[in-house]
């Protein structure tokens, strides 16, 4: 079957539109969020924190806090645009439509993705408002946002479609995700942290994805970058193994 473009940039631009009706919760909130971070952990606690491995603290939180708002919203904008068709019986228009599972993941990915890189970059600039930045790898910084965000969205695709109702779409980001992203070095190095709980946060696998992005801005890392991108791409495999499962067995998709 030839690829169905019309299809794909259908939903994709479906998606699109969806965050751009939903700007102040999809764009301001989180660049409100993140500013508040920055008045919080910036100024109090960087006041008595000056430096981490020879980095200001203000400016060393900032790839922690991109991370944290790209796993969030790359689940939760992902995770949304499958199961409203689900929630609302327009998924069998879908599926029955002449469009592939790989379009019809390729469409709602890229949309959870490209809003997410977005969101990313947008907080990015904020944060230049209030630290001075470096990034020593911005191709490489770059390459690690998309990847990281299409990975993460994947996820968000793979609980849509577990998800029977809206508690169960939201258990996951909030009630997982977002501790392991705290507990993973979001605003401290685990070199810090005192044995046994340093060897413990190497069973975190958030850690492996902060480092790895923190190491394309600082050229410093908490865990190796070959281990940090090997991490990312082992998740993604993961995930888009399960999905093909899902789609080859019509798990929660198919009545």
């Amino acid at each position: 079957m030839n690829f169905n473009g019309h299809g794909v940039w259908a939903i994709y631009r479906f998606e699109m539109a969806r965050a751009l009706r939903t700007f102040w919760q999809s764009i301001v909130t989180p660049v409100i969020t993140t500013a508040l971070y920055f008045v919080v952990f910036g100024s109090a606690i960087g006041s008595a924190m000056t430096e981490i491995d020879g980095v200001a603290y203000g400016a060393f939180i900032v790839p922690g806090l991109i991370m944290l708002s790209l796993f969030t919203n790359s689940i939760l904008n992902a995770s949304f645009g499958i199961f409203f068709p689900k929630f609302t019986g327009t998924i069998y228009e879908i599926l029955s439509a002449p469009i592939s599972p790989l379009e019809i993941v390729l469409a709602y990915v890229g949309a959870a993705a490209t809003k997410s890189v977005i969101l990313g970059l947008i907080i990015l600039a904020t944060a230049a408002f209030f630290v001075p930045l470096r990034i020593e790898h911005p191709i490489l910084m770059l390459a690690f946002l998309l990847l990281i965000a299409a990975t993460f969205s994947l996820f968000g695709f793979i609980i849509g479609i577990w998800a029977q109702n809206f508690e169960q779409l939201q258990f996951i980001p909030m009630l997982i995700v977002t501790p392991l992203t705290f507990l993973g070095g979001s605003f401290y190095s685990i070199d810090m942290l005192p044995e046994p709980w340093r060897t413990l946060t190497l069973f975190n696998p958030v850690v492996y994805l902060i480092s790895g992005f923190r190491w394309t801005f600082f050229g410093a890392a908490d865990v190796g970058v070959g281990i940090s991108l090997a991490a990312t791409l082992g998740f993604l495999v993961l995930c888009l193994a399960t999905v093909s499962w899902m789609f080859r067995t019509g798990y929660r998709l198919k009545a």
